[in-house]
């Protein structure tokens, strides 16, 4: 039995090494455009459950408070992160965030229901309980939360924090 020379195969198996090649490699590219849009797609997903949670607690509470003035209605988060070397802030990640946000949430609502007058101690108790407290953030990573401003305005209390990642020891 004769074998026939590999020299006739030569360029039909370079040209289907190199298909084979950008085969791959448009797969590894298209896998990777694709994690890139999943996660974009899971963060706005998590901001999205977030403002759902907030609209629908705001939405119970309203109803709740419709007919009393005067008293604490809802509370609202603002969340501004440490500094680094350079002066300029370093964002949280979404997802961070939002965990962080519904732990004081949980905390701070024992104000809502309260007079808005009886804020100035009550204010204070809340500084002195919640000032270095550590929450518990993704990926064993904990956060020291400091109070930096209490603002009480039409059955609103905004409240302004810095959370900073806890220093190992």
């Amino acid at each position: 039995m004769r074998v026939p020379s590999f020299d006739r195969f030569r360029r039909m198996s370079t040209a289907l090494g190199i298909f084979v090649l950008g085969m791959v490699a448009g797969a590894a590219v298209y896998n990777g455009l694709f994690a890139a849009k999943f996660d974009a797609l899971v963060e706005r997903l998590h901001e999205t459950e977030e403002k759902l949670g907030e609209y629908e607690l705001e939405i119970r509470k309203l109803t709740n408070y419709r007919n009393q003035h005067g008293i604490i209605k809802s509370v609202v988060l603002h969340i501004e992160t440490g500094r680094g070397p350079d002066g300029s802030p370093k964002p949280l990640d979404t997802v961070t965030e939002t965990r962080l946000k519904q732990q004081l949430r949980r905390d701070l609502s024992a104000f809502l229901g309260r007079s808005v007058y009886d804020i100035d101690s009550e204010a204070r108790l809340a500084r002195l309980l919640l000032n270095g407290k550590v929450y518990k953030g993704l990926k064993n990573t904990d956060y020291v939360v400091e109070i930096r401003t209490v603002l009480v305005a039409d059955g609103t209390m905004t409240v302004w924090v810095t959370a900073r990642p806890r220093l190992p020891g």
